[in-house]
């Protein structure tokens, strides 16, 4: 789809973080297998993910919601020429304050690292099926905190360390890590809590 180039591109050209390709068919194979039809997603960027999953089956409903007004506005037109208005929903607004409606087969958390452990909590009682965190690895930074310069890069692998232990914990849970792209989290819901 020329669309998907073009967002790539433009992605690259002004340093927005999209998911990396190899991650991005993981999830949509993952949506795929387990029939996933409701989705809600944290940090819409440009649209791309949330375009990415609409096109893996013509039933499934995306909700994305987004706080920076550039992107969220970018994120509308690339939504219209991708013609998935009735099957997108963006919402510009702060995860952490935004109230949403229903509930979903999955949460897919690609927003700000240090916040993730709010954004899990504030959603996880929406959530029928799974959680899929991204960017866990953080650029091989999680793995090698030795090579780490500046201090506020330390903190952020440090947030997402507590993120990565917070996961394990969960009883409620089961999750798995992929080191695939730059790192994702599958946080299965367990049947007895279903």
């Amino acid at each position: 789809m020329e669309l998907i180039k073009q967002m790539e591109l433009y992605a690259k050209e002004h340093h927005v973080p999209i998911m990396e390709n190899d991650s991005m068919d993981y999830l949509c194979n993952y949506i795929k297998e387990h029939e996933i039809k409701r989705i809600l997603e944290i940090g819409t960027a440009i649209a791309y993910s949330a375009i990415r999953m609409a096109q893996v089956r013509d039933d499934i409903e995306i909700v994305s919601i987004e706080r920076d007004e550039e992107r969220y506005q970018i994120a509308c037109e690339n939504v219209e020429k991708a013609r998935y208005q009735n099957r997108i929903t963006l919402i510009h607004d702060d995860a952490l304050q935004s109230q949403v409606e229903g509930t979903f087969d999955l949460l897919f958390i690609d927003a700000a690292k240090a916040q993730y452990i709010k954004f899990f909590e504030r959603y996880v009682s929406k959530i029928t099926h799974s959680v899929v965190s991204d960017n866990l690895a953080f650029h091989g930074y999680v793995e090698h905190p030795e090579t780490i310069q500046s201090r506020q890069l330390r903190q952020m692998v440090k947030k997402i360390k507590k993120y990565i232990v917070y996961l394990e914990n969960r009883s409620d849970f089961e999750t798995e890590f992929v080191s695939i792209g730059d790192g994702l989290a599958i946080s299965r819901k367990k049947a007895e809590n279903k």
